[in-house]
């Protein structure tokens, strides 16, 4: 791996590459970037499913307690039913 990680910050991680893009302005770099391409590759799908208000709300409810949101808790709830059905 590259020493710099980025050729305008001189930074050496991201997370000093985004403190360096919190405190500065693109407009005044403009001059030191160039064209670049790349290929995205987007491997995660969304579905959504209906659920009744009440229970979304219980989901809503019980997310905040824990602190993450409900898309995640859902989720790892499907996840540890479904190693359940597996087993």
């Amino acid at each position: 791996m590259r020493k710099n990680k980025s050729a305008v910050s001189k930074a050496s991680s991201y997370a000093a590459i985004g403190e360096f893009w919190d405190q500065h302005d693109l407009s005044d770099y403009w001059g030191k970037t160039r064209k670049v391409k790349f290929d995205v590759a987007i491997e995660s799908e969304v579905t959504y499913y209906p659920i009744e208000r009440n229970l979304a709300e219980r989901i809503q409810s019980a997310a905040r307690e824990r602190g993450v949101s409900s898309d995640t808790l859902v989720n790892l709830w499907l996840e540890q039913k479904a190693k359940e059905q597996a087993s």
